[in-house]
């Protein structure tokens, strides 16, 4: 009777969870590996009759894709940095010092976070034309840190606030300049932290549509609006868009994988006291 009732009351929900996570996924590798000709049928082949690579090798060796590809990695990887050292600064100062204003900036930050990326738009778009970076990859990596540094600052001034200031002050009894403290101290013991605040800034750049199809041009396009390319106005690409999908997929789950340990670490900072 137990067995059957943790069964109904865990295991059953747990696996329709589970697959109602994974069959989008599973639906798009599958599609991936399919014919156009199986795609635009009367009748749902759930499994390609015919697996095939041909899809992958199009998109590689026929389109723009891998030029995208590397364009969103250098994006991504510039604005997570950028992010990352503006933030745990910032970070730092709002968490170990007390001024006239603090709490007001803070709430200030937050506040441009809340605002839809839309708004944004018309101004970043006239500056970038006035400073001649539409079409550049620049303008994307400072219109990226318009919405990540203000979240990210209220991610590393948390962190911040679990590190023990004991630990400074033993640094700067020994002697250490608040350079020395802040890399050879703060930095290490914050790396959890801006794992997982890098790892955030750097899936936001990575999937970001909006900001990319506007500020770039053709020859600089990035992996987002290359995949949109294949939505045609009389038809879609299924197969182009599948494949690449689960191309894209990829990057991101290495570096999941790269940064497991820190990651888990820093997202559950803070959530047990000693």
């Amino acid at each position: 009777m137990k067995k059957r009732k943790n069964f109904f009351l865990f295991y059953l929900p747990f696996a329709l969870l589970l697959v109602f996570i994974i069959f989008p996924y599973a639906w798009t590798f599958l599609t991936s590996l399919k014919n156009t000709s199986e795609l635009y049928t009367k009748t749902v082949h759930y499994l390609p009759e015919l697996p095939t690579l041909n899809n992958y090798r199009f998109l590689f060796t026929n389109t723009d894709f891998i030029p995208s590809m590397l364009r969103s990695t250098l994006v991504a990887t510039v604005t997570s940095c950028i992010a990352i050292i503006v933030s745990s600064m910032a970070g730092y100062a709002f968490s170990r010092y007390r001024f006239p204003g603090r709490d007001i900036a803070l709430s200030g930050i937050l506040l441009l976070y809340m605002f839809p990326q839309v708004l944004f738009l018309t101004p970043l778009f006239i500056t970038f034309r006035n400073l001649h970076l539409l079409g550049s990859w620049v303008s994307l990596v400072i219109a990226y840190c318009t919405f990540t540094i203000p979240f990210a600052i209220w991610l590393m001034t948390g962190f911040m606030d679990e590190i023990p200031q004991e630990i400074e002050e033993a640094a700067k009894i020994d002697g250490a300049s608040m350079p020395q403290l802040f890399l050879r101290v703060i930095i290490p013991l914050l790396k959890p932290g801006m794992v997982a605040t890098g790892s955030y800034i750097f899936i936001n750049s990575w999937n970001e549509y909006l900001y990319a199809v506007m500020f770039t041009s053709s020859e600089t396009r990035t992996l987002p609006v290359s995949l949109f390319s294949f939505i045609g106005e009389y038809d879609v690409r299924w197969d182009m868009i599948s494949a690449g999908g689960i191309t894209a997929v990829i990057p991101v789950v290495l570096l999941f994988m790269l940064v497991q340990k820190h990651l888990v670490t820093g997202m559950t900072a803070g959530s047990v006291k000693g």
